[in-house]
């Protein structure tokens, strides 16, 4: 058993509690009132909700680009840069992105691994070792799906995923599709197929969010990619008020894979809560993997970040919540457990 004490952000709605936190056996026994002096702040640790470490190999390779020339396939920066990576290259890149992740407080990501099921294999391999299990979304064939979590598809304009959608109903995986990334003309397919994630929806209007929200689709927003590759912001709050919606960093190539960085982003330039946003980089995304985390509760799993509340940043906060999302950095964490 193990006690941690402090500032608890407990529950859904993230009540900062002071008190001590119970694990036991890797799960939360018990959260708990009483008095501390520790100047620590005990969170759920992050789930990314979109995130391609496959192109580790090539940071700030698209600095300039567009979103067609850095990322679009099959010919774009990044593709190409994947086709020439060596393997054991490869692995190794992603392996340094993991363990950064893990510096940084997250515990899995949503990655849509390319190169279909060679690439789902080597993102296995190179989890292997670190402490963030990737829930991967696998490309091209849908044998991909005897390797990967589910399917990724890069978006309804550029193939048609009818047989991959229908790979993933039979085997009860999930199927989720980028859309509304450079215009809402793929939207609609999107939403024809059915899927079980969106990511980007930059370019959704009140006809697409009416069908979100008829769909229950949760949809993945990567705010600081999106300004990154010029295509405009998401409506985030418009999203928010239709479904549940979660944070991404994208492309490792064009930022680092930061909550922290992805959170304050977010919360200074949208209308949203600090709440809503932590929310977005915790829960949201647990939920749409089937993941036992996210939350602090007793019973759940104990995968939690611990913020040294008494750093030179942290210090003389008078909102934790606000002080997680906006001012806190991978320097703060002391611990990430789980």
């Amino acid at each position: 058993m193990e006690e941690l004490t402090g500032t608890i952000l407990a529950g859904e709605s993230f009540e900062p509690i002071r008190g001590r936190l119970v694990v036991e056996d890797g799960r939360i026994e018990a959260v708990e009132e009483t008095d501390t002096s520790s100047d620590d702040i005990v969170l759920p640790a992050f789930v990314n909700a979109h995130t391609h470490i496959g192109d580790s190999v090539a940071k700030e390779a698209a600095v300039g680009l567009s979103l067609d020339e850095a990322v679009a396939p099959p010919d774009s920066r990044k593709h190409r840069r994947l086709a020439a990576a060596d393997r054991d290259d490869l692995v190794a890149a992603m392996r340094r992105t993991l363990r950064y992740m893990r510096q940084t407080g997250t515990v899995s990501c949503l990655d849509f691994r390319e190169n279909g099921v060679y690439g789902a294999r080597a993102l296995r391999d190179a989890a292997e070792p670190v402490a963030v299990d990737p829930f991967i979304f696998g490309s091209d064939d849908p044998a991909v799906l005897d390797v990967a979590d589910g399917y990724g598809a890069s978006g309804a304009n550029d193939n048609e995923f009818s047989t991959q959608r229908a790979a993933c109903t039979e085997r009860g995986v999930p199927f989720a599709i980028h859309a509304g990334e450079p215009d809402a003309t793929d939207i609609h397919p999107a939403l024809d197929l059915d899927p079980d994630l969106l990511v980007h929806m930059v370019h959704a209007e009140r006809e697409h969010l009416d069908r979100v929200a008829s769909q229950s689709v949760p949809i993945a927003v990567c705010p600081r990619a999106n300004t990154v590759l010029g295509v405009g912001d998401a409506p985030l709050r418009a999203l928010l008020d239709h479904t549940t919606v979660a944070l991404g960093t994208d492309n490792v190539m064009l930022n680092s894979p930061s909550m922290f960085r992805e959170m304050a982003d977010a919360a200074k330039r949208f209308d949203v809560t600090d709440r809503e946003v932590l929310r977005m980089a915790t829960t949201a995304g647990a939920e749409i993997a089937g993941l036992d985390c996210g939350v602090i509760e007793p019973g759940r799993r104990a995968a939690l970040v611990v913020l040294d509340g008494a750093s030179n940043n942290l210090a003389d906060s008078v909102d934790p919540v606000a002080s997680v999302v906006r001012r806190a950095s991978a320097l703060d964490v002391k611990r990430v457990i789980g």
